[in-house]
């Protein structure tokens, strides 16, 4: 090669001078730029703490908040309000239920003392019934079998007149002496004064209206001075007598009383008639 040869530069070429110059114009201008901007601003500015838009979130967000707490503070009372009224309404279901079975049990126990009571009265009275019979029964055989005294003497006279039918009427009725008296009894062991009539006459085949109204004008009339045994006697009018019984002699009666002495035979002065009738 010849030394003249042109050998090639590795330096940069050259800028020209008029691009130079307007680079240098142009980072002139923007270092001015900073450079006023810098001169405007002031030398310790205060770092920014707040912004427009957050006291609005923060205020919507608290009343929400508050809100919630007291629904929710609402709803746990409602909760206890209806826990108590459940555990008061249990409690009165069960006090309720206990008065009850209270109320049963005492009218349970007074029902049984009432029973009880009736029953030991029923007892008292059967006991006295037949200690009353027991006693009757006593006084009739003593009378029965005395050697002295008038019902002995009176009870001889009577059964030595009282003959056919009016002996089988009397028979009847001193063979029931003992007996209960019970309203609107017919026998064969408890009797009213009607019914007691009525049965022993049924013996000889005389069929007696049931009511000592009737019975007491069923027959001849006859007076108290004039009494043969079987005649029936009556206290009250004829036709509204009250009560009635069976002569059977020796001035004494056989009737059925009233519940207090049963079936009895007494002397006429121990209750008066009012008056008599035959029918045998």
């Amino acid at each position: 090669m010849s030394h003249t040869a042109h050998i090639p530069s590795h330096r940069k070429p050259r800028r020209n001078a008029s691009t130079t110059a307007l680079r240098a114009g142009v980072a002139g201008g923007v270092l001015s730029t900073i450079a006023v901007a810098g001169a405007a601003s002031p030398a310790q500015a205060e770092p920014v703490t707040q912004t427009i838009e957050m006291p609005t979130i923060t205020a919507g967000l608290s009343t929400t908040v508050a809100a919630s707490a007291e629904a929710t503070q609402q709803v746990a009372l409602d909760l206890e309000t209806q826990a108590h009224e459940d555990a008061a309404a249990s409690t009165a279901a069960k006090d309720a239920k206990k008065a009850k079975a209270e109320a049963v049990r005492k009218a349970e126990a007074k029902k049984k003392a009432e029973a009880a009571a009736k029953a030991a009265a029923a007892a008292k009275a059967e006991a006295a019934e037949r200690a009353s019979r027991a006693a009757e029964r006593t006084t009739l055989k003593t009378t029965g079998t005395s050697s002295s005294g008038s019902t002995t003497a009176a009870t001889t006279s009577y059964s030595s007149h009282a003959t056919g039918s009016a002996a089988s009427v009397v028979a009847f009725a001193q063979a029931q002496v003992g007996d209960a008296y019970v309203s609107g009894g017919t026998g064969p062991n408890s009797w009213d004064c009607s019914g007691l009539v009525q049965a022993a006459f049924r013996t000889v085949g005389v069929d007696l209206p049931r009511v000592s109204q009737s019975q007491s004008t069923f027959g001849t009339q006859v007076s108290l001075s004039n009494l043969q045994p079987g005649d029936i006697l009556y206290w009250g009018g004829a036709g509204s007598a009250y009560h009635v019984g069976i002569y059977v002699g020796g001035g004494q009666f056989v009737g059925a009383q009233n519940s207090s002495t049963g079936v009895v035979q007494r002397p006429l002065d121990y209750d008066m008639p009012t008056g008599a009738v035959r029918v045998l």
